[in-house]
């Protein structure tokens, strides 16, 4: 562990109370996007952290929203300068959460979604074991299979590559707390929203944020 993230962490420690930091992961094409922008705009002091990639901008991206687009050197330059909570390369491509960002996001009070593969999850849970992990899964292969070729921009060589990703990805749902299956996409935000709502009511986060309510009670 580098000395810059260790640093990180020990501040970390005395912020976890008061806010929650949150794993994300699913197999392309899960529906894991939409579904945490539509779980940010129900519920409050829930932010998404933006992940650096040196993947190529899609038509729709924006950059500084979707992700931090930067080029291979830049990407490489920020591990060496360990900037990155975790890191992974994903069909290619390179993908990165800045501890900085996550830091700043938490002391501000906001819990903090991180998007990312089973791969930064597990450097995530290593280093901070009280992080909640979840996995969203699509309700048939067919369905993610549906899902995948819909995006008219990949090639039937990408979609199959997806898909065979897919499928491995899937095979780590299991180290995650909770899992939710993306079939009726209402129900399955609920459940996301159900998530963070029951982990903002556990007595530990209560006692640090309503002491003087507690205090005022039971004094």
């Amino acid at each position: 562990m580098s000395l810059s993230v260790y640093k990180w962490l020990t501040r970390l420690s005395e912020t976890t109370m008061a806010a929650q930091l949150y794993i994300l992961s699913a197999p392309s094409g899960a529906g894991k996007t939409s579904m945490v922008r539509e779980a940010c705009s129900r519920l409050e002091n829930l932010v998404v952290s933006v992940s650096h990639t040196t993947r190529p901008m899609r038509p729709k991206d924006r950059d500084g929203v979707d992700y931090h687009f930067v080029e291979n050197e830049a990407f490489h330059q920020m591990i060496a300068d360990a900037d990155f909570l975790e890191h992974a390369e994903v069909f290619g491509n390179y993908y990165g959460t800045s501890h900085k960002t996550v830091e700043a996001t938490l002391n501000s009070g906001n819990d903090v979604l991180l998007e990312i593969d089973w791969q930064g999850a597990d450097q995530v849970r290593r280093l901070i074991p009280e992080a909640c992990s979840i996995f969203i899964m699509p309700p048939s292969r067919e369905i993610l299979e549906e899902r995948l070729r819909g995006r008219a921009s990949d090639s039937e060589e990408v979609i199959q590559r997806r898909i065979a990703e897919a499928v491995s990805d899937m095979q780590h749902f299991s180290n995650y707390d909770y899992l939710v299956i993306n079939d009726d996409f209402d129900k399955a935000v609920e459940e996301l929203c159900a998530i963070v709502i029951a982990n903002r009511v556990k007595v530990s986060r209560q006692t640090e944020q309503r002491s003087d309510l507690l205090s005022a009670l039971l004094g």
